[in-house]
């Protein structure tokens, strides 16, 4: 979501980031993102948790056929692209910088007929909330969006408005550092929380969490 570079380490080269596109292979399609580091920073490189979710969503079977599904962060859109390839109807956010790319990518990788499926919008944690139905989805989606500790409490407060009893939140990140820890200590407050998933080879963590101690599968 946020527009600055942050650094890196665990694996990600200068090469890799700096690098103006980036091809991935899922839903039996080869995916090719624009990336543009230098002008809009971390929302438009992919980053390692948005490859483990997409990963997790297509390996683990995950029925998303016709489920409404919003992205939070979007960035350069690699997980709603691969959600709507999946069956998913999509809406796909970000802050406004961050949309050309972002719809440039979406457009480019969806074919005709599932474009449509895929709605790319303008969204900033806490301020744009009327443009949203409250609990119109079935999935909330983030990869990534959990590093910067003053943008937590308008995540927590998103995350509360767009939930429905039967919302299901996935979000993928890696813990570096202890406000990390600390924003899933806040998450638990409000949500029932469990790690679903770790990658080890790219130490990322799925996370799932719902409205009170609701378990609904996907």
């Amino acid at each position: 979501m946020a527009l600055v570079p942050y650094e890196e380490g665990g694996g990600w080269t200068a090469r890799q980031l700096h690098s103006p596109w980036a091809t991935f292979h899922f839903a039996s399609r080869t995916i090719r993102l624009q990336q543009d580091w230098r002008r809009l920073g971390v929302a438009a490189v992919v980053w390692d948790a948005a490859v483990v979710l997409c990963a997790y969503l297509e390996m683990e079977g995950i029925d998303l056929r016709d489920r409404s599904v919003i992205e939070l962060g979007a960035g350069t859109g690699l997980l709603g692209i691969v959600v709507t390839l999946l069956g998913a109807r999509v809406t796909i956010t970000d802050r406004a910088a961050a949309l050309e790319l972002l719809e440039s990518n979406v457009q480019a990788n969806l074919p005709p007929e599932l474009r449509p499926r895929a709605v790319v919008k303008e969204l900033t944690w806490g301020k744009d909330l009327d443009n949203f139905s409250p609990g119109a989805f079935d999935l909330i989606l983030g990869a990534d969006i959990v590093y910067l500790e003053e943008t937590f409490a308008e995540l927590l407060q998103t995350l509360e408005y767009l939930c429905s009893e039967r919302t299901v939140i996935l979000l993928s990140c890696r813990i570096r550092y202890e406000r990390d820890l600390k924003f899933l200590r806040m998450l638990r407050e409000r949500f029932s929380v469990s790690e679903v998933h770790y990658d080890s080879s790219k130490d990322v963590h799925i996370y799932k969490a719902q409205r009170g101690s609701r378990k609904d599968d996907l």
